[in-house]
């Protein structure tokens, strides 16, 4: 016998969603929610009791994608945001991870629903004084200062959030697990229980994660297994402009990236970074060629620049940067 389950319609276009919004994704209007119950099936009735079914007679499932509000990150994301998708950010310390998903989740507070930003590296009087340099304040935008997983998981159940910030995965720990906060186990299983939890309630939730030395994603490498989508923030600490990509993404390309410029209001998107990239460039240089460089869907201008000097051995050696050395 089918279930009842409690969802969301919109009265002026019938979108359905499983949280309530303040404004609907799929035709812009606000208010236009109502509570509805109705018969909802569970997956061993979807599957015929879990059994082998025709590929043709598998119901397929609608994402929805909520634009963020900063076009860069979308494009990286492939057009937006998808409803009950786990999402890893990392990079390194300082490059302004945390400051990107404070102002992804103030805009997402302001357009759509609740966010709960969860800290277990900061207190909320830190969040605060972040958010009021960004301008982020919002009453739909909830900051929680927590470590234990199950508080966390009790506290999200009862309460309704359409995005939930964890910053970050190693600073939280399962008191059930007999290991250290930040080991392998730890991380593995609370990512886990991460994953179902975005997938039981259609939510959103963002991971910030640590680096190694390397730059590559500290913990255990099912970690980028279990999530939906890994991004990757880089840059050098010593300037101020960001490039992000996506390692991972299974709601898109992988091929794209968006550049920031990190200033004192936030991060800002640049949205010609062939400009950025040749504004510092004189003209008529001898030794320099403007390239085009595809990336995803668009093309970026970018220069080239070749250096000879005396060679210290009979045969020259020919070392490059940045591109292949037979090219």
């Amino acid at each position: 016998m089918p279930k009842t389950k409690i969802y969301y319609k919109c009265n002026k276009c019938g979108f359905k969603t499983p949280n309530w919004m303040g404004r609907c994704t799929n035709c812009g209007t606000w208010n236009s929610f109502t509570e509805t119950k109705g018969p909802v099936r569970t997956r061993n009735e979807e599957s015929n009791s879990n059994q082998p079914n025709p590929i043709t007679r598998v119901v397929s499932e609608d994402r929805t994608r909520f634009p963020s509000g900063i076009e860069e990150l979308d494009r990286v994301l492939g057009g937006g945001i998808v409803s009950g998708s786990l999402i890893l950010l990392g990079g390194a310390p300082g490059i302004g991870k945390s400051t990107l998903i404070l102002q992804v989740a103030f805009l997402f507070s302001k357009s759509f629903s609740r966010v709960l930003y969860i800290s277990g590296e900061e207190s909320t009087r830190q969040i605060k004084m972040r958010a009021e340099r960004l301008n982020a304040l919002d009453k739909n935008l909830f900051v929680l200062g927590e470590t234990e997983f199950n508080r966390i998981r009790e506290i999200v159940d009862n309460n309704e959030y359409q995005l939930v910030v964890i910053d970050s995965v190693q600073t939280i720990y399962d008191s059930k697990l007999d290991s250290a906060p930040g080991s392998i186990s730890q991380i593995k299983g609370i990512t886990g229980e991460l994953l179902k939890i975005a997938k039981e309630k259609q939510i959103i939730i963002f991971l910030i994660g640590h680096v190694t030395k390397e730059g590559s994603l500290a913990g255990p490498r099912v970690l980028e297994h279990l999530v939906d989508t890994v991004l990757q923030f880089e840059g050098d600490r010593n300037y101020s402009y960001r490039i992000l990509r996506a390692i991972k993404n299974r709601f898109g390309s992988t091929n794209e990236i968006g550049v920031f410029e990190m200033k004192e209001s936030g991060m800002e998107e640049i949205p010609d970074p062939s400009r950025l990239f040749l504004q510092e460039r004189p003209e008529d240089s001898s030794g320099s060629v403007i390239v085009p460089v595809i990336e995803g869907s668009r093309t970026i201008l970018v220069e080239v620049q070749a250096l000879v000097s005396t060679a210290a051995y009979a045969a020259p050696q020919r070392l490059t940067t940045g591109i292949s050395r037979k090219r």
